[in-house]
């Protein structure tokens, strides 16, 4: 893929949620979806990747903008530990694995996952999201 085509990706996926495409915005669509694969980042992450690229974004912008993404549904946030938060392009209900080792968080099989029951809702409440992050850490020996 070039990096034309990668970055013309970039540009349609904000064009399909209605945002305009800055500079800074395209640059990181491009990083996100311009190969067309699924990725998990951090704000870190990308904002690493972007400066590689040669691109002259902020880490501020960067957390911006995956705020900006998340709002009109591009991007699904994923949070683990209750401060970690990662950014899935797959945007669609699935579980994820959450390699403790690593620090990576990847898709992990929905057709595997089966919940029989949920607690119900407190009074007034409705059920939003169930989010499952299953933790891995790696055997030893």
């Amino acid at each position: 893929m070039t990096d034309t085509e990668a970055t013309t990706r970039g540009t349609e996926w904000l064009a399909g949620a209605g945002l305009r495409p800055t500079r800074q915005r395209v640059a990181l669509a491009t990083l996100l979806v311009g190969d067309g694969q699924h990725r998990h980042v951090t704000a870190e992450s990308l904002f690493a990747a972007v400066c590689e690229n040669g691109d002259s974004v902020s880490l501020a912008t960067v957390y911006n903008t995956l705020r900006a993404f998340c709002d009109v549904g591009l991007l699904q946030e994923v949070t683990v530990d209750g401060s970690k938060s990662y950014f899935d392009t797959n945007t669609h209900d699935h579980p994820h694995f959450f390699w403790e080792d690593e620090q990576r968080l990847s898709d992990a099989p929905a057709d595997e996952l089966e919940i029989a029951r949920l607690p119900g809702a407190p009074e007034g409440a409705e059920i939003a999201s169930v989010d499952v992050v299953i933790r891995l850490r790696r055997k030893s020996g």
